[in-house]
């Protein structure tokens, strides 16, 4: 039977929407390919300010920073798919060899924040400089969420998945084509981020090496706005984290402020519960952890047979900030342990733990 012809009308559009296809994917080549042949910029440090830490209340937005790092390279890239696209910059340090595979470290922000804020608030490129490793920092696009928050809950509708799949695209080019290790990958987010952190790790174990959660939510307990405001006051449903796939999940450190007033910190401690009981890992005696001045941190590791799991770091007076992060940044405290060499250590111990584990492309 001879199919009826479809109007003009929807011809027309069908093309359109195929002509806007094909020139999107032609832009995210253009952009990667742009990205790879021009020399990226430096990283410049912001010039020194005076202030405090400003917390998740603070009301004045800062200008906008720049990488804070004095010396490598800053170079942007797009991650194309079902999705959308999404932006995406790269550290490499100074004198990195044709050839040379160095580690990545993915670095998830959160919500009002993008990559220059990101990496301006936690300093991690200065440490990367010193370490000789990658640091790649995914950016959510402002039209997939007014606040620029990742949508970690929104796994009804796919677009949790989405958005996992294209920071696993741009983790794909950084490691195919810009110098990264598919065996040396950590995820590391903080709040939203932390949150979609969390849910690449449980859907794709075998593509990380570990993954930090500083101040967010376990994976599957939101997948609504509703629910995900619910689970972010600590009220979770425990029936969903029961169904999350539990094999093989990498080991896992969770961050999270005692005085966090934005996300609970009994989302924390049910992380790394959560991984756990996945593992079938107990937990040992908490200790006082204190450097300095610091915020001091109450630190639980969950071990089976003398491997640690999960690590819960409950820093103590800290709010809905990056610990150890710059005075000059909104959601960043500098009163606080360092985050940063926290994840990095953390990083480097999983690493040595897996050192001839080839990660799924």
């Amino acid at each position: 039977m001879k199919r009826p012809r479809r109007p003009a009308w929807a011809r027309s559009l069908n093309r359109s929407f195929a002509t806007l296809g094909r020139q999107a994917l032609k832009a995210g080549q253009a952009a990667l390919l742009q990205a790879m042949a021009t020399p990226a910029k430096p990283a410049r440090r912001p010039a020194a300010k005076r202030g405090v830490a400003k917390r998740a209340a603070a009301k004045r937005v800062p200008t906008r920073p720049r990488a804070a790092t004095a010396v490598g390279s800053w170079r942007p890239g797009l991650a194309l798919g079902p999705g959308g696209a999404r932006r995406w910059r790269l550290y490499s340090p100074p004198g990195l060899r044709t050839g040379e595979r160095l580690p990545l470290l993915v670095l998830l922000h959160g919500c009002t924040q993008d990559a220059d804020s990101f990496a301006a608030s936690t300093r991690m490129n200065r440490l990367a400089a010193q370490q000789r490793f990658l640091v790649l920092y995914p950016e959510q696009d402002r039209l997939a969420n007014a606040q620029g928050c990742w949508n970690w809950f929104d796994t009804d509708r796919g677009r949790a998945q989405a958005e996992a799949d294209l920071v696993l695209q741009a983790i794909d080019q950084v490691c195919g084509l810009l110098g990264g290790d598919r065996q040396r990958v950590v995820l590391a987010g903080l709040s939203a981020g932390a949150s979609l952190a969390a849910l690449l790790a449980v859907r794709h174990p075998d593509r990380f090496s570990g993954v930090v959660m500083h101040s967010g939510i376990p994976p599957g307990t939101a997948h609504s706005t509703l629910t995900a405001l619910r689970a972010m006051q600590g009220r979770r449903s425990p029936a969903a984290m029961a169904a999350m796939p539990a094999t093989g999940w990498p080991a896992l450190l969770v961050l999270h402020g005692s005085a966090d007033g934005v996300v609970a910190p009994a989302n924390g401690a049910a992380a790394a519960q959560a991984w756990a009981t996945a593992a079938g890992a107990l937990p040992g005696a908490t200790r006082r952890v204190q450097r300095g001045q610091r915020h001091a941190m109450l630190v639980t590791d969950y071990k089976r047979r003398g491997r640690t799991v999960a690590t819960l770091a409950l820093v103590q007076g800290l709010a809905h900030a990056w610990s150890g992060g710059a005075a000059s940044q909104p959601f960043s405290d500098p009163a606080g342990p360092d985050a940063s060499r926290l994840v990095w250590a953390f990083a480097q111990k999983q690493f040595a733990l897996n050192p001839s584990v080839l990660r799924a492309a």
